[in-house]
């Protein structure tokens, strides 16, 4: 999609645009804020727009960036404009409310617009300290689409991802258990367990272990790992949209299922 010219306004009218300022930022908690929620500094020089105001900065970081890291940057502004109606500190009406709804439906689609589709799949299921800096560097090579670029490193997280879900199953391996093997012995756990439901979601998951075979080749051959030529771009989206649709699924069966009641929301009920 592309981030038009109606839904820009929309934003700039929410979030007091128009006279250069940003809702009640000075330059440097803007800049705080920004780097603190998304790890951008919103005054680098490649962000420069116009006159080089808090408005012009947010203008420019929308004609450089991706839809997708442009969605990320509205969500935390939306974040704070809420946090500060909730507050009583900005004053609002219905009107602005329904604005507030519409441009989050905006930031939905922005952030949809990702090669990797479930990008954000790929987060730690364990409080490791490391594990959280390589999710995070495999972001940022995406949100600069570059996953050719992280390969290597895509396959260090499935490793220590996988790992730590044998260890929640008390299935053992030592160091040097390949990949594919610890998928193996993990699948193997969750059938036994009746994890899995159907036939057909077994065989699923069971050609993923050949998947992950292939994928300990591209790994040493064909990534930063070593000193290779590197995968193309293709075929590199192609790689991470799959490992994150599986780990994606491990998520929502290892996760307890809490059945949630739907509640149809209303703006009288929301805490304005």
């Amino acid at each position: 999609m592309k981030f038009s010219y109606i839904e820009k306004s929309k934003f700039e009218k929410l979030i007091g645009m128009g006279t250069g300022y940003v809702l009640d930022f000075s330059d440097r908690t803007l800049q705080e804020y920004i780097a603190d929620s998304i790890k951008v500094d919103i005054y680098d020089e490649k962000y420069n727009h116009g006159s080089g105001s808090k408005a012009n900065r947010l203008r420019g970081y929308w004609l450089v960036e991706s839809n997708y890291n442009i969605g990320k940057l509205l969500e935390k502004l939306l974040e704070y404009w809420l946090h500060k109606v909730q507050m009583q500190e900005i004053e609002h009406d219905k009107t602005d409310e329904m604005l507030f709804e519409e441009c989050q439906k905006i930031v939905q689609a922005l952030k949809s617009d990702n090669p990797v589709e479930n990008i954000d799949a790929l987060t730690p299921n364990s409080d490791e300290k490391d594990f959280s800096v390589l999710a995070e560097a495999i972001r940022e090579n995406i949100e600069k689409n570059e996953p050719e670029q992280a390969l290597d490193r895509l396959h260090t997280f499935t490793i220590k991802y996988i790992r730590q879900l044998c260890d929640n199953h008390e299935i053992t391996y030592d160091k040097d258990t390949p990949l594919h093997s610890l998928f193996g012995g993990y699948i193997k756990a969750i059938d036994k367990k009746g994890i899995i439901e159907s036939e057909m979601t077994k065989r699923i998951l069971k050609s993923s272990i050949s998947v992950l075979e292939a994928f300990n080749d591209v790994r040493n051959n064909k990534s930063f790992a070593h000193d290779n030529p590197i995968l193309n771009y293709n075929e590199s989206i192609l790689i991470f949209n799959d490992i994150s649709n599986v780990i994606r699924f491990l998520e929502t069966i290892e996760k307890p299922k809490i059945e949630e009641k739907e509640v149809e929301e209303d703006w009288d009920d929301l805490p304005f």
